[in-house]
């Protein structure tokens, strides 16, 4: 088992920016993929951004390709969302999964353990 708490989220201005963590515990997670996703209320969660065991593979939705970036500390067990320019359609739940999905994998049923959610909430 893995457990996963994100942090980090919070109420802020469009333009602005949040740096999202995601803290796992229990099994060793080294060897997974570590993804963000969010869900807006009345939308299906969507995929946001992964980066493979390694660290040297990472992709993410078009619609934050060049605002976000992901980062993954293995000594602290912990992954990073970094989330500049935010925009009021940012605004969502976002969950932190890991999966043992081979590369970048960017569905849903490809995770494994999910996190509670953060609230991002980014006004106008």
């Amino acid at each position: 088992q893995v457990q996963l708490v994100e942090s980090g989220g919070g109420l802020v201005q469009a333009g602005g920016s949040l740096r999202l963590s995601c803290a796992a515990s229990g099994r060793t997670y080294s060897t997974y993929a570590m993804g963000w996703f969010r869900q807006a209320p009345g939308k299906e969660r969507e995929f946001v951004a992964v980066i493979n065991w390694s660290g040297g593979t990472t992709y993410f939705a078009d619609s934050v390709k060049g605002r976000f970036t992901i980062s993954r500390d293995d000594a602290k067990n912990t992954v990073y969302l970094q989330m500049n320019s935010l925009k009021p359609e940012d605004t969502a739940v976002y969950y932190c999964a890991v999966g043992r999905a081979a590369g970048a994998p960017d569905r849903v049923r490809q995770y494994d353990y999910w996190g509670q959610g953060t609230q991002v909430t980014v006004s106008s």
